[in-house]
């Protein structure tokens, strides 16, 4: 290591001590610069005493990361016109992804054909390919947040056509009406295979999907108020949603579906299940005796479509289920300490959108990213950690990438976090996650930043940043995938602003912390970037800005939004 770059990585080391330590600069407890050991679990961080700006807040809440052209969109069309043009936006999709094969169809041995077409591969490329690139960049948030509420995975079932169309329902569905989803996701034969709900039948009924649907799905385990809070009996204690009774009933009205088959494949056929398409009925399996729960009464001999839809109905109009998704929306958006009153307001609109619709997701986005604690001069709330997925991303996203996706899903693995392959259906943590030393505050995100995560992050940010040169092996297209392009970071606006190290600050300061820093952090930033010297500008331009980004990247500030 050259003496300018230890002094570089000096100046970062010190740089970071400050973010840590000054409470203007809103640094919360976390991080240092540099490789050497894994540091301590950041905490949320007290506001900033000065505002920040507004613009990149909503782009850290509503997309997968600041960039330059997403803030410039975001001040030019104002909040609402923003949103308006990202609820018309589109670009992302997995609808190509999703062709049944048999599960027969590749060679013994033929390791490419299975990563093809019976693994999180092909889509969890996708989702990071269009996460950096597409247009839809809310969309595609909304369907990430959705999908950690309602999960199935490839832990559980493996087929590419089924992930990718399980995937789609959120993408179709992110704006649209949440009961329409509740539908699409019960008789989705991912879903159907991961919870059991196919080929259930009478007699013996699998309560799986049933009990996951109302604990997981819609209402929760206890009665709430409308603002979240638990609804409690004489004695204190919470009052139970839903009881074994319920759940007994409804996974007897769903029994009697089962997988459509690839082809002309016999339904016998056990290598010919269709995961990509809807289940369809199988009559010998239902039970059309009468069911009760949740105060429904599914009358002997009602068609099968229609005790479906009486159990999502059921759920979907109970009436936790607004404060239920109003909460855990805006914990994946925004912040997992919402208010009483924030809850209170998201849910109102999730029950009446203002026209008499209840579910209409679209507007409750809009009540989410423009509430007066998404959108004041700053939040009353400590901080929303940053999960490594949303980590990888707003880094590479603020760096500027052209990607396949393949080294982001090779990543996400290391940290605990590989899309679509959730441990179990709980996701990949609870949101109800405690704050590490609190007795009252939620980090979700907390669970999945360990020291060892803290470090490969470290480790990540320097290998993208300072050793981060289009040439870098992992960002090569993978040979055994067919159409691959591989990764490249596009460093050429960087480079164009030559010498201009006060410039490479303001954008730093800008896409990281929403114009954050304090003086003596920026000051100590450039010095960092300053200490870089070469004899070829357009390559000491592109050194300095690594050394800092990946300075930046390295702060407690990055991995807390405020």
């Amino acid at each position: 290591m050259s003496s300018v770059t230890k002094q570089a990585l000096a100046a970062g080391a010190a740089l970071a001590m400050a973010m840590l330590a000054a409470c203007d600069g809103g640094g919360g407890g976390g991080s240092s610069g540099g490789l050497v050991s894994a540091p301590p679990t950041p905490a949320p961080a007290p506001v900033a005493a000065t505002a920040l700006d507004d613009s990149v807040r909503l782009a850290q809440q509503a997309s997968f990361g600041p960039t330059v052209a997403l803030v410039d969109r975001i001040r030019a069309l104002g909040v609402n016109g923003w949103l308006d043009e990202q609820f018309a936006a589109t670009g992302s999709t997995y609808g190509d992804l999703a062709v049944d094969v048999r599960a027969d169809s590749c060679a013994s041995g033929d390791t490419a054909c299975s990563a093809q077409r019976f693994t999180r591969l092909p889509v969890a490329m996708r989702f990071y390919a269009d996460a950096i690139t597409a247009p839809d960049q809310l969309r595609q948030r909304v369907a990430f947040a959705l999908s950690q509420m309602i999960v199935a995975s490839e832990a559980g079932v493996r087929s590419t056509a089924g992930i990718a169309a399980f995937n789609q329902l959120f993408l179709t569905g992110a704006f649209g009406n949440y009961r329409d989803l509740l539908l699409g996701v019960t008789l989705n034969a991912y879903m159907g295979d991961y919870l059991d709900m196919a080929d259930s039948r009478k007699g013996t009924p699998s309560e799986n999907y049933a009990r996951e649907f109302l604990q997981l799905f819609t209402m929760g385990p206890d009665q709430l108020n409308m603002d979240g809070s638990l609804q409690r009996d004489a004695s204190g204690g919470p009052i139970p949603n839903y009881t074994a009774d319920d759940i007994r009933d409804i996974a007897r009205a769903l029994t009697g579906w089962t997988y459509a088959r690839v082809g002309s494949a016999a339904a016998t056929d056990g290598l010919a299940i269709a995961y990509a398409q809807p289940m369809i009925p199988s009559p010998a399996r239902y039970d059309s005796a009468e069911k009760r729960f949740l105060g429904t009464v599914v009358p002997a001999g009602a068609a099968q479509q229609a005790s479906v839809t009486a159990v999502v109905d059921a759920a979907f109009n109970h009436a936790s289920t607004p404060p239920f998704v109003a909460r855990h929306l805006i914990t994946h958006l925004v912040t997992p300490n919402p208010s009483p009153a924030y809850i209170s307001r998201v849910a109102a609109v999730f029950a009446n959108n203002g026209s008499g619709v209840r579910g209409d997701l679209k507007a409750v986005v809009r009540a989410i990213l423009t509430d007066a604690e998404a959108r004041g001069p700053q939040l009353s709330t400590p901080g929303k950690l940053k999960e490594p997925v949303l980590a990888m991303t707003s880094l590479a996203r603020a760096i500027g990438f052209t990607t396949d996706g393949y080294v982001f899903q090779v990543r996400d693995a290391t940290f605990g976090q590989p899309v679509m392959r959730a441990p179990s259906v709980f996701n990949f943590y609870p949101d109800d996650f405690p704050l590490p030393g609190s007795a009252t505050l939620r980090s979700p995100a907390s669970k999945l930043l360990t020291s060892a995560n803290q470090l490969r992050l470290h480790n990540l940010a320097y290998d993208w940043t300072v050793s981060g040169d289009p040439s870098r092996g992992e960002y090569a297209a993978a040979a055994s995938i067919p159409g691959t392009s591989g990764t490249a970071p596009v460093w050429a606006d960087w480079e164009a602003l030559g010498d201009n190290v006060d410039a490479m600050v303001d954008r730093i300061d800008l896409l990281f912390f929403a114009k954050g820093l304090a003086k003596t952090q920026r000051d100590a930033l450039k010095a960092a970037g300053t200490a870089i010297t070469n004899a070829d500008p357009k390559l000491q331009a592109r050194k300095r800005a690594q050394m800092m980004l990946y300075i930046a990247a390295t702060s407690p500030m990055f991995l807390v939004d405020r």
